[in-house]
């Protein structure tokens, strides 16, 4: 794979190679749970939910990224499927194995799960718009060709070898971003439980939806003929609007009563 404008992809500590893309992931995943202790103090939630969800959720999303990228992209042995420093995780299956956490979590420590999704949802987000930067030093999940000459320029695009292509990966960290700062605003103004939740569902589908379509074929992972995280994507919108509808009725009766 080519590298993009930045030359530099990993940095030494005490002989130790260590990639700037999994830096940026442990990154995410630190200020991730930053947020989950602060959204907790805020709530007066349980003050250890933050560092137990943590301890469940984030082995398992990093288990659920590598192997989710492996079924769809495959791998030439076995050996290769734990070779993660050198690349190769997918977003959607570190959210599913991060579910698959929390919902191990919860049910060890007998905590709320849609409470704990509430709380790791702004987190997640986060997470997934500091982890897309690494994109860029990993070199991969750009867009298609730059075809506008205006564009031809960082960081609205990056040049892959001698061709400009779109800087779809800042694109979607950009709009995480905003994802966040909307997501806290309604943690902030909600206590009902889910709305969060559905929240991230709808924001983050949307946003992915929309960006894949953009993704150059070559670093779009395959279901058959269909973008696979662009489907995902929309099945998310949908249960995101389905969960709001159902808890705006659910809340309506109570009201009623």
């Amino acid at each position: 794979m080519n590298n993009l404008l930045l030359k530099t992809t990993s940095f030494s500590i005490f002989g130790l190679t260590i990639p700037l893309y999994g830096t940026m992931i442990a990154i995410g995943m630190i200020l991730g749970v930053v947020c989950a202790y602060f959204i907790c103090k805020k709530k007066c939630y349980n003050k250890n939910i933050p560092i137990n969800l943590a301890l469940y959720a984030l082995p398992c999303a990093i288990i659920g990224a590598r192997l989710y990228y492996c079924a769809l992209n495959g791998v030439s042995s076995f050996v290769e499927i734990f070779e993660i420093w050198k690349g190769g995780m997918a977003i959607y299956g570190g959210v599913i194995g991060g579910v698959i956490g929390v919902l191990l979590c919860c049910a060890i420590h007998k905590y709320s799960f849609i409470q704990a999704c509430d709380i790791a949802a702004p987190c997640l987000i986060l997470g997934q718009a500091v982890g897309r930067i690494g994109c860029y030093f990993a070199g991969c999940c750009y867009g298609v060709e730059t075809t506008v000459e205006w564009m031809k320029f960082f960081p609205l695009s990056v040049m892959i070898g001698d061709t400009w292509h779109l800087s779809t990966f800042f694109y979607e960290a950009f709009f995480d971003l905003l994802g966040f700062a909307f997501l806290i605003f309604v943690t902030a103004k909600t206590s009902k439980k889910g709305i969060v939740t559905a929240s991230y569902f709808i924001v983050y589908g949307i946003v992915r939806a929309i960006l894949e379509q953009f993704r150059d074929p070559a670093e779009t992972l395959m279901l058959g003929s269909l973008r696979a995280s662009q489907l995902l994507s929309v099945l998310l919108v949908v249960l995101g609007f389905v969960m709001l509808f159902v808890i705006l009725l659910k809340r309506e009766k109570e009201d009623g009563v």
